[in-house]
């Protein structure tokens, strides 16, 4: 046996080292607790975000969560359940902030449709068409000062009248040149200008459903977002998605279609067959949104054919022997000036229309016109719309199609306008596919960020925040 002892020096660097220890314990203990948290936390945020709508992905290649999970009722507790059932049942969870797919004029739609634009195609797809919307935009302006020209035939036809003159007797002799401008003023641009073989579509849909028009659920909280959205080249390039992903008038057989949508299998019938024309103009029929577009396309068509034939010394001669014509048979002679000039921008809408039935048939119609590409001569101008009238429209080689035009305006359009309308037609060919389920674009969840609340040791709490989006 031997005597041992321990001094109250070395009891009491035993007692430090033992607490030291076990602190250090403690500590690894609440370390481990707070990564099990945050791995279970980002565990479940991450497969909430893979419930993913499926058909918002496979037909316009974006990804939301339906924050209603396809009932139409939406709660954000549905997110908190869904974080729960995934393994945060012990953790308390407060969404601080939240984007829908609708936030900012579709801030987070045109976001992932361009970086999917990108990944395809690429920006390539687009730069032919840089350079021209310097041009598009000055056609733009020279289309709305055609609606001054326009106006002046209607004030000449209606000074005729004023003066006792009528047009009938005109419609009676076969020398009425003002025709089609009367005709497209008492029954619009459609009754011209329609090819035979279409059918105007007499779809109609309800304004106060779609996302660009009803009040929407707004987000809240500040997200990372893309610098350039609304760039010309951005701009672009999400119009080329529109006129992949969409359809139009003049049909769609020639359209490059995505993989996702080119079969025929499972085709449903869409609430809208001029969807271009929808999110060009926002009305609530196919009927109104055609006649809107045509409107602005006559009118830039109106412009260049004017152009022309002021410049033509041909049809000046000929619409000045017109007007001698017009005024000898209303017994105006003295009117015979104000009369050229009115036949010469009734020749420039007679042209217009002939443009525009080449389009809808498909053709492309001359961007300058010149003596060679001319398609409507002085005869046919006094038969236009009526029962004799058999001219379609002929194809211009190099000229631009309909396709082109919508393009161009699209370009000239309000993106915010252009962004929220397609979203529309996304939201409602979705639900016209998915009967019974309904689907509201402004409860589409495509970043969140959550703050959770995790019980640690003892009453020990652990706060963090848990960030997810889609990018």
């Amino acid at each position: 046996m031997r005597k041992g002892e321990i001094t109250a020096f070395l009891s009491i660097v035993f007692v430090l080292l033992l607490s030291f220890v076990m602190g250090i314990l403690q500590v690894s203990s609440v370390q481990r607790s707070k990564s099990i948290s945050r791995l279970a936390a980002d565990r479940a945020v991450y497969s909430v975000f893979g419930e993913y709508h499926q058909g918002l992905l496979e037909k316009y290649h974006v990804f939301a969560v339906d924050g209603s999970y396809g009932t139409g009722r939406y709660e954000e507790d549905n997110l908190i359940r869904r974080m729960h059932y995934y393994g945060t049942g012990s953790m308390e969870h407060e969404i601080t902030a939240v984007q829908y797919l609708t936030d900012n004029s579709a801030q987070a739609f045109r976001e992932q449709v361009l970086e999917y634009m990108e990944q395809r195609y690429g920006v390539s797809l687009v730069r032919d068409y840089t350079g021209m919307t310097a041009r598009w935009e000055e056609q733009e302006v020279q289309g709305n000062g055609m609606k001054e020209e326009q106006e002046n035939v209607r004030g000449q036809i209606e000074s005729l009248e004023e003066s006792g003159q009528d047009t009938e007797e005109l419609t009676e002799s076969g020398e009425n040149p003002f025709a089609c401008v009367e005709q497209i003023e008492k029954k619009g641009i459609l009754s011209l200008v329609m090819p035979e073989e279409m059918t105007l579509s007499g779809s109609v849909i309800d304004l106060d459903t779609q996302a660009s028009y009803r009040s929407l659920r707004r987000g809240r909280g500040v997200f990372p977002a893309r610098k350039e959205l609304d760039g010309p080249e951005e701009r672009l390039l999400f119009n080329e998605y529109i006129l992949k992903e969409f359809e139009n008038a003049a049909g769609t057989e020639g359209q490059e279609q995505s993989e996702e949508n080119a079969g025929e299998e499972g085709k449903t019938q869409k609430s809208l067959s001029y969807e271009v024309e929808y999110i060009l103009s926002g009305k609530e029929s196919d009927k109104k949104n055609l006649e809107s577009v045509l409107l602005k396309i006559f009118l830039i068509r109106m412009a260049l054919n004017y152009g022309f034939l002021m410049n033509d010394s041909a049809k000046q001669s000929e619409a000045e022997t017109i007007a001698l014509t017009v005024s000898a048979i209303l017994l105006m002679p003295e009117a015979s000036e104000g009369i050229k000039q009115a036949v010469l921008a009734a020749w420039a809408a007679g042209e217009s229309v002939m443009d525009l039935r080449a389009l809808l048939s498909g053709k492309r119609a001359a961007l300058v016109k010149n003596s060679e590409n001319w398609q409507l001569t002085a005869a046919a101008l006094f038969r236009l719309g009526s029962a004799e009238d058999s001219h379609n429209g002929t194809d211009a080689e190099g000229g631009m199609s309909y396709e082109d035009y919508l393009r161009m305006l699209l370009f000239l359009s309000d993106p915010d306008d252009t962004a929220m309308r397609t979203v529309d037609r996304a939201e409602e060919n979705l639900v016209s596919e998915e009967k019974g389920k309904r689907l509201y674009a402004d409860q589409c969840i495509t970043k969140l960020e959550i703050q959770n609340t995790a019980g640690l040791y003892g009453e020990i709490t652990y706060e963090f925040p848990v960030c997810f989006g889609y990018q």
